[in-house]
């Protein structure tokens, strides 16, 4: 599958028997990444059977318990599970000194490398990529400096015609890389084929954002524009939004603006406050303002592999 989210956990505040604080599993184009690490993560991870091996980078939004208390869990469960390999910690400027403080105190140096990349910018930047998946920050409006990630694959190849290549005998198998990459082909008679007549486009390239802890910001809508699957807070309903601008965090209808505005295929509101006893009420608000809403739900997955979106738990 090209891109598959699950949700570990999607509550505010402390942890409770039924109710797990934000980590977000997101597999795209065969890259593994952990978004945010509260308390208890790593017996989410183990319950919906997400392979602790396959995670090499971790995205941390901000420092705020809820959303970093198990990540020196986590990586102490690491070193016991005998890691090599690097792992690589993305979050604000701090997030190195707790860690290390942490395992310092402890005496629980890791015998594999950590690198951190600690986060400054109030401004989107680019923050990793490869040849398959680029990763930017969505600066957000919380308490204390936080962001939000926005995962894009990269353009794939297009796809070989075979049947058209087939009508012309002189190209050949060491000629199908060039028309993958979008190359016109020359026949010996000096005739260019357009790559269209030859090729397939490949399929869009697939998108996940997701929103922290925030108040309505409209600004990050032009960075998120037409995102294939949009996460974003929803801590409070309309009949508190008189708290929102006090803690910094938003509403059902608040994140569906946001998703309208950006033109998001899919929302999923999670981040509710422990006010609230029926969590159907958000999906009920944001849908005034925006249809395709679903509502974030530990162990629930999103596969996005074409159109439309499915919703596999």
């Amino acid at each position: 599958m090209s891109l598959k989210l699950t949700i570990l956990g999607c509550h505010s505040a402390t942890p409770r028997v039924n109710a797990h604080p934000t980590a977000q599993y997101l597999e795209i184009n065969n890259r593994h990444f952990l978004i945010d690490c509260g308390e208890g993560t790593q017996r989410q991870m183990r319950k919906y059977k997400v392979g602790f091996s396959k995670i090499n980078h971790i995205f941390i939004s901000h420092l705020h318990g809820d959303h970093f208390f198990g990540l020196i869990g986590l990586i102490a469960t690491f070193g016991i599970l005998n890691r090599e390999k690097e792992l690589h910690i993305y979050g604000p400027k701090g997030i190195k000194e707790v860690t290390v403080l942490q395992l310092k105190l402890s005496k629980s140096w890791t015998k594999y490398p950590i690198r951190f990349h600690e986060l400054e910018s109030k401004e989107s930047e680019l923050i990793f990529e490869d040849d398959k998946v680029s990763v930017r920050t969505i600066p957000l409006d919380h308490r204390v400096y936080t962001n939000g990630f926005l995962f894009t694959e990269k353009a794939q190849p297009r796809k070989l015609n075979i049947d058209a290549i087939r009508q012309y005998n002189e190209i050949d198998i060491c000629d199908y890389q060039n028309l993958k990459s979008g190359k016109d082909y020359r026949l010996e008679n000096g005739e260019i084929l357009p790559n269209e007549a030859l090729t397939f486009p490949p399929p869009p390239a697939k998108s996940y954002a997701f929103c922290s802890d925030t108040t309505y910001k409209p600004d990050i809508v032009p960075i998120i524009k037409d995102v294939d699957l949009l996460y974003h807070e929803a801590t409070f309903l309309k009949d508190r939004e008189h708290l929102c601008e006090k803690t910094k965090h938003s509403t059902a209808e608040q994140a569906a603006r946001i998703a309208a505005q950006a033109n998001a295929n899919k929302l999923i509101v999670g981040h509710y406050s422990s006010r609230y006893n029926d969590i159907t009420a958000f999906k009920k608000e944001a849908q005034e303002v925006f249809e395709c809403v679903e509502l974030a739900e530990a162990g629930k997955q999103y596969s996005l592999n074409s159109y439309p979106i499915e919703v596999l738990n």
